[in-house]
């Protein structure tokens, strides 16, 4: 039996399933079966849900206002503090 080194010629092996990464998602009316289950998610689950849906990302109303108080003049950004925590973090990466 002669191997052949071209992959062109090269076939998948009986053994090994077919496997698609590009597989569309079903349809939301498919019915994948005719039973149904519940399932109750943690408050982990719910929180990590929660954060993939983008739900929690920014408080929209809270930026408003920090960005108007800026531009009021009511608060002072203190530059020293923020390069002290820069340097400090970067001290902590190089440990």
């Amino acid at each position: 039996m002669k191997v052949n080194s071209n992959p062109a010629h090269a076939t998948a092996s009986p053994a090994a399933p077919a496997t698609r990464s590009d597989a569309a998602p079903l349809p939301s009316g498919a019915a994948q079966s005719s039973s149904s289950a519940k399932v109750a998610l943690s408050s982990t689950s719910r929180t990590l849900l929660a954060l993939q849906n983008g739900e929690t990302d920014i408080d929209v109303a809270k930026v408003a206002a920090i960005r108007e108080a800026i531009a009021r003049g009511d608060i002072k950004i203190d530059t020293g503090k923020i390069a002290d925590g820069l340097l400090a973090s970067a001290q902590e990466l190089l440990r």
